[in-house]
């Protein structure tokens, strides 16, 4: 079994969030910055732009996500944080069906996870969820949403599952709030 630790992505950890970031999916050119921005800024912004916001929000508190180590390696990433600092989500018409106020800062979203391609498979997209619910949870968060697919609705590309899976929520106690497309679900869990 190996050795999993959790640790919020602060400022001293640039370099681990990028090795996490970059091992597999579109975490190299994102940034993890898609949610951040809206869709005509995302497009208009370099990669080391993007590098570099992500960078200036590990310097702030609290930290924009978390960082798992197998083993001492930097290995996988979710983005946790206030929803109502993700700007991207209220403009995305599939999570239009959001049942509380867009701008409530007591509910935090988890919109974002990458495991590096060697480290898939041993159950780091759980226990990142289970982190980010306890990070929120210690930051006064009243409710916690993701935005996960729904894989018995069709099979999908890793690159596809940066969201997280639906069944991994479910099992951490989320429940499923809104269906906006057959393969995607808003699922939240109160705090």
């Amino acid at each position: 079994m190996p050795d999993i630790i959790i640790a919020p992505a602060t400022a001293d950890r640039t370099d681990d969030a990028d090795h996490a970031l970059t091992g597999g999916g579109d975490g190299a050119s994102c940034r993890c910055q898609w949610w951040t921005i809206t869709n005509a800024e995302f497009q208009a912004t370099t990669v080391d732009d993007k590098v570099e916001m992500l960078r200036d929000e590990m310097r702030g508190d609290p930290a924009p996500g978390l960082i798992a180590y197998v083993d001492g390696e930097a290995a996988g990433w979710v983005r946790v944080g206030r929803r109502d600092a993700l700007r991207r989500i209220p403009r995305t018409r599939e999570l239009a069906e959001a049942t509380q106020p867009w701008d409530d800062p007591s509910i935090w979203a988890i919109s974002c996870f990458v495991v590096r391609k060697e480290y898939r498979g041993i159950g780091l997209t759980a226990r990142l969820l289970e982190a980010a619910v306890d990070f929120a949870r210690s930051h006064g968060a009243a409710t916690i949403e993701g935005y996960p697919i729904d894989t018995s609705a069709g099979k999908k590309s890793p690159n596809n599952l940066f969201r997280g899976v639906l069944s991994v929520f479910a099992a951490a106690g989320f429940h499923e709030i809104a269906r906006p497309k057959p393969d995607r679900a808003i699922v939240a869990l109160d705090l």
